[in-house]
């Protein structure tokens, strides 16, 4: 009996993660295009992947500070959580890294 219980914990811990954002879909890779109705987004398999925006959108720093969409900059990596709405993807979160501190960390001292 102990054994099943203690199956039942590990595989409950293993599937809990995927269901941590319902039903949402993750785009990760890097800024390609940027306007105020859609991010694009490249990828790591080189894929561009069209994002809507939407007034309850919400931005996120990779440090989890607030943001807004005027810290977005064409080229920054980003984690968005999205929300799939017929053919179209919504975005939830953009989670993307601060320019100003990758810039920072990047410039010679």
């Amino acid at each position: 009996m102990k054994l099943r219980w203690i199956a039942f914990l590990i595989a409950f811990a293993l599937a809990a993660p995927a269901f941590a954002h319902g039903d949402k879909k993750h785009v990760v890779g890097t800024i390609e295009k940027l306007s105020t109705q859609a991010i694009i987004v490249k990828t790591k398999e080189g894929k561009s992947v069209e994002v809507k925006l939407a007034p309850t959108t919400t931005y996120v720093t990779s440090d989890d500070r607030p943001a807004k969409f005027v810290d977005l900059a064409v080229g920054q990596r980003v984690v968005i959580h999205a929300d799939p709405k017929g053919t179209d993807l919504i975005a939830a979160t953009v989670k993307f890294s601060n320019a100003k501190a990758a810039s920072a960390s990047a410039s010679p001292q």
